[in-house]
């Protein structure tokens, strides 16, 4: 039988996940560690109709340190002019400097099994393997930091795709969705105070 745990202990941990930017390359878990909870979170996050077409690739080291070498050359071009040269360098080189990157792909034979197989319901597959794949990421993100890891999320989909495939041999089914960093020694100074919408304008609750 499953250890029970209190919702008030998940509140906590979903309270706690903030997006940490300034982050080292020395983290508090091992490698292993990191990999365990990717794998067991894997295995027990949900899927439409057990579907599991969410992918990930870990990063550590000069992997990881490759893949942002890759997006800052690609995305450099297209985002100096944007928010300036000097923004653009420290962003990408706090991504590099940090500790690993789990990449998320959703794919896409997978989904083409199940839009097959359930042929009356081909159209609403698509957002459908993207939820699964939102809800492995909000998961991964909050658990790490659970373990005393900073992390930040990040999306240079579609313009890294090829390389990145090229660059890590990844399959031409799978489709990148997301970029996770993560690293050491989160700062919580560095958060800014969070905002929130009215939660009347956001809950409704009926028959109580």
């Amino acid at each position: 039988m499953a250890s029970k745990m209190s919702a008030q202990a998940f509140l906590d941990m979903a309270k706690n996940r903030r997006t940490y930017y300034k982050l080292s390359s020395e983290i508090p878990i091992s490698k292993e560690r990191v990999q365990e909870i990717v794998n067991e979170l894997m295995l027990h996050c949900p899927t439409p109709y057990n579907s599991q077409a969410t992918r990930a690739v870990i990063l550590f080291g000069d992997e990881h340190k490759k893949l942002w070498d890759i997006a800052t050359e690609i995305m450099e071009p297209i985002l100096a002019p944007k928010i300036g040269a000097e923004a653009v360098s420290a962003r990408f080189n706090g991504f590099r400097d940090s500790a690993a990157t789990v990449m998320f792909f959703i794919d896409t034979d997978a989904v083409k099994v199940m839009q097959e197989t359930f042929a009356f319901i081909a159209d609403k597959w698509p957002l459908w393997a993207s939820q699964a794949d939102g809800m492995m990421q909000y998961a991964l993100w909050t658990a790490l930091e659970a373990e005393g890891l900073g992390c930040n999320l990040q999306h240079y989909n579609p313009e890294v795709d090829d390389k990145v495939a090229a660059a890590f041999g990844i399959p031409a089914a799978w489709k990148l969705s997301a970029q996770l960093v993560l690293g050491g020694n989160p700062d919580p100074s560095e958060l800014p105070e969070k905002t929130v919408v009215p939660l009347e304008t956001r809950v409704k609750v009926l028959g109580a």
